[in-house]
């Protein structure tokens, strides 16, 4: 692949790239850094791809990989730390984000615990941000079906999360 076949191919994925990053890091700067972590990385496999149907969602792809693969090497980082650098804040600050932690727990395990056209598709609009078009391509269900999909599943996780805070008081 050359280099303006590339550039016309994936450029345009940038927005939508960034946009993915910077949900699952948090941060604009290490959103960037992720984003252009994934066109070196596409640009070194470029002659190994062949065609790509859909560069969004391929690039996408590659881009939660690196993602994932970072959380994996930083897990293994923190066990390595010695207890008396960590600093601890106030108390109330550690449980808010305990307590946070683990609600988002809860909601994607309420998430992944629904059938699997369900769980796949809130995963993927909802948490990936893709389009229905690229859902619609990647599971073969109309858009209609998807946005009906979608619309049972985002019920019943609303009804787990009422009965949760309601089981909780």
């Amino acid at each position: 692949m050359q280099a303006s076949d590339f550039k016309q191919l994936f450029l345009p994925c940038h927005r939508k790239l960034f946009s993915v990053a910077y949900r699952l890091m948090g941060n604009v700067q290490a959103a960037e850094d992720l984003v252009q972590e994934t066109f070196l990385k596409l640009w070194m496999q470029r002659d190994k791809m062949g065609t790509v149907d859909h560069p969004e969602a391929y690039s996408i792809t590659v881009l939660r990989r690196l993602f994932y693969d970072k959380m994996r090497i930083g897990r293994l980082q923190e066990v390595d730390k010695d207890v008396g650098t960590l600093q601890v804040s106030s108390s109330q600050n550690i449980s808010r984000q305990l307590e946070q932690a683990d609600e988002y727990q809860r909601v994607r395990q309420m998430i992944v615990s629904l059938p699997k056209p369900q769980a796949s598709i809130m995963l993927m609009r909802d948490v990936e941000d893709r389009s229905y078009e690229e859902i619609s391509i990647e599971t073969g269900l109309t858009e209609v079906n998807i946005r009906s999909i979608l619309s049972r599943a985002r019920k019943k996780i609303r009804e787990q999360i009422k009965a949760m805070r309601y089981d909780k008081d």
